[in-house]
């Protein structure tokens, strides 16, 4: 006999909308192009940010990816920061995390130009650089992330959600 609490299907978990609140129709589960839209909206709008960014402070071949090093490490710092006040201080909202973390945030990080960049240095014979540029960014990013959650939890006064 399995327990009431681990009859957890696939169909329950996906049924769940962003806000946690359980979709009880089929019908209703395929009108979610409202969230659709405020994801593309934010992407726009981190796109946008990224590309800025890039325009003033443009990768030259062959040297330290700074821009991409940057809008990625501000971007987990920035996330990490996020989900804590989406999650656990705010408010839920149907919209804001799948504009801010999904489109905002996704739109400005940019982990396939992250991969672009370090085989373009592997390309340009810096394996030292391109090493540094990968693990670096893995690790800083990591640290970032935890920052950024250690700081929000700090400023709002909250502590982790227990399991």
């Amino acid at each position: 006999m399995v327990p009431p609490y681990a009859e957890v299907t696939l169909t329950s978990v996906v049924s769940k909308t962003m806000s946690g609140d359980q979709v009880h129709s089929p019908a209703r589960r395929h009108r979610r192009w409202d969230v659709a839209v405020v994801i593309g909206a934010g992407g726009a709008v981190g796109g946008g940010f990224r590309w800025a960014l890039n325009q003033a402070w443009p990768i030259t071949p062959g040297h330290f990816p700074w821009a991409t090093f940057i809008e990625n490490v501000t971007g987990c710092l920035v996330l990490g920061a996020l989900m804590v006040f989406l999650l656990d201080v705010w408010r839920p909202s149907l919209y804001a995390r799948p504009f801010l973390g999904i489109g905002v945030l996704g739109g400005f990080t940019t982990f396939s130009t992250y991969t672009a960049d370090t085989s373009a240095l592997l390309r340009a014979g810096q394996v030292p650089m391109a090493l540094t540029y990968f693990f670096g960014t893995l690790v800083v990013a990591l640290a970032a992330t935890w920052t950024g959650i250690f700081l929000a939890r700090s400023a709002a006064g909250t502590t982790p959600r227990p399991n």
